[in-house]
């Protein structure tokens, strides 16, 4: 059988996976968005996103973002590059991802033990004579334990464009006399910065809806649109307000999405350079 003809069901099942686990769910909650607690039709739900409480809600939750990117960024970057250079670097990525398959919840609950007040840490502390010290419930312990979950899924793609790099490029910028930095910020960084946006992506648009480390981890310290979700549908059983808010976290979703894609520059592919 023709090959074109096969095509349509091939595609059969993604097509009714993407329907039934994509674009079902965000229509159904565009459709409760414009109702009430009551279950009347408004719109005031819409107008309530831009009342003082929720704009401050929203800058809260890019700010964490923000934040949970920049430091995953500063460490997983160097360490990607070094990753690149050393002679079993495919056992490496693979001992720094691992972690990543253990259940979220079980690593979660892990650190809440060791900040707690009578884990490691602070008996460490007492120990150097610093004392215990509230490590729990706090805006560094939720950017620390987010930073530890995302940090793998930034190295992957980062690694993933660093090793992919012509090196033939590194080494024509050293002949032209370029320095270790100037390679870098003219050489490198501008042909991994797919790899980056990547990373960025997998990791700030995960960490704009975060719920469970932020109720967990940073108790009622820190409120992003995420724990606004949680708290609509299973608090005040507002679906209405809760829809409303995730349709605009989708929003915010697909626009990051949009500025951070890119096509690919710099790789070798069949020996040429692209």
């Amino acid at each position: 059988m023709n090959n074109k003809l096969l095509r349509p069901i091939y595609s059969v099942p993604y097509a009714s996976w993407l329907i039934l686990f994509v674009i079902a769910p965000i229509l159904l909650i565009l459709y409760y968005s414009f109702f009430d607690i009551t279950g009347n039709f408004t719109l005031d739900n819409y107008l309530n996103f831009f009342t003082s409480t929720y704009f401050t809600l929203t800058i809260s939750s890019f700010w964490y973002a923000f934040l949970i990117t920049f430091f995953s960024l500063l460490f997983s970057y160097p360490t990607a590059y070094f990753l690149t250079k050393t002679k079993h670097k495919q056992l490496w990525l693979l001992l720094i991802i691992i972690p990543s398959w253990i259940n979220l919840l079980l690593k979660t609950y892990a650190f809440i033990g060791l900040f707690g007040l009578y884990g490691p840490i602070n008996a460490f502390f007492e120990v150097i004579g610093i004392g215990q010290k509230q490590l729990l419930f706090t805006d560094f312990s939720f950017v620390f334990v987010s930073v530890y979950i995302f940090i793998p899924f930034m190295i992957l793609p980062i690694f993933n464009a660093l090793d992919k790099l012509n090196p033939t490029l590194i080494d024509a910028a050293r002949d032209l006399g370029a320095s270790h930095w100037t390679t870098f910020t003219k050489v490198i960084w501008p042909l991994t910065i797919n790899g980056v946006k990547s990373g960025i992506q997998v990791v700030f648009i995960p960490a704009l809806s975060l719920f469970m480390i932020t109720r967990l981890i940073a108790g009622n310290k820190v409120i992003t649109l995420g724990t606004a979700i949680e708290q609509q549908f299973l608090v005040t059983q507002n679906w209405g307000m809760g829809s409303t808010i995730a349709v605009f976290l989708i929003l915010f979703m697909f626009i990051i999405m949009l500025l951070t894609n890119a096509s690919e520059r710099g790789t070798t592919i069949n020996g040429k350079i692209k």
